[in-house]
């Protein structure tokens, strides 16, 4: 516990009881029993981690689609030799045997695939950032519903242990309401400097930051109501993009912050502190993969044995989500409806980036607005 020091202002820490950790579902979900056909389209670098987490999950993949069939084809002798490879996503949508379709282009291209794999009764798993236009994602919000399938997102940073593990215990009220979230990464993200990722505007905030956006979402709900934002270039980066940003946002009875360093060569660091009315979570670690999570309460401290990492676990829990919502009938924990939210804090984000004001949640409907 800590008690405020009258002569110094300062706070004394007194020593708290070791106490068990609670058990939560907090690893990545799979379904009973249904084994449906999967196929891919777009073949990336970021198809091997989906393809990767499938095989190790059981699930079958049965094609792969990629403009250049040669990386298709690459992709499927390395994780599943005995995968359909095709250079046109229609063949995907128009067979029958395949019922589940992960959907990985960027977000303009993957838009019409979207929309054609949901009209021929596909469910889908797309990959993030959703859309770039709030009103495009409710109507695919809608036609699945019309269509009576399931539209997922590839939230992949949901199932890391550490943010899953945070999330079940606040959902679980271990730390009563929350009154505060902070989050501050730190690593090098100077990779893409010359990839097609240096071509993003606010890349930092728009396909890094938005894991911590839906973070956010998952833990305050409904509570966000307007954010600042800045960007800025790091000394010495090659990106052309700037590679640090910060977000303050203003909850309702609360506050939050998310600290994105990503020109960091050299000692990086991720941690999280989520401050309720009852008790603290805190996280911290070398890098995202790895973390040790405290919980602290009047009961006393709890430290949960984890295991997994972001990659792949995370993309195991993106697909075995909605997995589970097809089997069992019901929205996936990674819908799209409720992605459009965490969609919402970053474009808002992004608005008070580029205007050096205060934005309101949900006042922004698209990046090019």
């Amino acid at each position: 516990m800590t008690e405020p020091d009258a002569d110094t202002y300062a706070l004394r820490t007194s020593a708290l009881a070791e106490t068990p950790a609670p058990d939560l579902p907090w690893q990545p979900p799979a379904p009973r029993s249904y084994r449906p056909c999967i196929g891919l389209i777009g073949a990336g670098g970021i198809a091997s981690a989906h393809l990767d987490a499938y095989r190790a999950a059981g699930w079958e993949v049965a094609a792969i689609c990629n403009r250049t069939r040669a990386r298709a084809e690459a992709k499927a002798a390395e994780f599943a030799p005995a995968a359909r490879v095709t250079d046109r996503y229609q063949d995907i949508l128009s067979d029958p045997g395949i019922d589940v379709v992960d959907i990985t282009p960027h977000p303009a291209d993957r838009l019409p695939i979207i929309e054609a794999a949901l009209r021929a009764g596909k469910h889908v798993l797309s990959q993030k950032p959703f859309v770039l236009n709030l009103d495009d994602g409710a109507r695919l919000v809608a036609l699945a519903r019309d269509r009576g399938v399931k539209l997922a997102v590839n939230q992949n940073g949901r199932w890391a242990p550490h943010m899953a593990w945070m999330r079940e215990a606040v959902r679980a009220g271990l730390i009563g309401d929350v009154a505060s979230v902070h989050c501050a990464v730190h690593w090098n993200h100077g990779w893409v400097a010359g990839t097609a990722f240096d071509r993003i505007p606010d890349l930092i905030l728009s396909d890094f930051g938005i894991h911590w956006f839906d973070f956010l979402h998952s833990l305050i709900g409904g509570r966000a109501r307007s954010v600042v934002a800045m960007a800025t270039a790091a000394p010495g980066q090659t990106a052309r993009v700037p590679l640090m940003a910060q977000v303050l946002v203003r909850l309702d009875e609360g506050q939050a912050s998310l600290v994105f360093d990503g020109h960091t060569p050299h000692g990086p660091r991720d941690t999280t502190f989520v401050a309720g009315t009852a008790g603290s979570l805190h996280s911290d670690g070398p890098d995202l993969g790895q973390q040790r999570v405290t919980l602290t309460t009047r009961a006393g401290v709890a430290r949960p044995a984890l295991h997994g990492t972001w990659f792949n676990d995370g993309f195991r829990g993106a697909m075995g989500a909605l997995l589970v919502a097809i089997e069992d009938g019901t929205e996936p924990a990674n819908g799209a409806a409720e992605n459009l939210h965490s969609l919402a804090l970053a474009f808002a984000a992004i608005r008070s980036r580029a205007t050096g004001r205060e934005v309101d949640i949900g006042s922004v409907r698209a990046l090019d607005a």
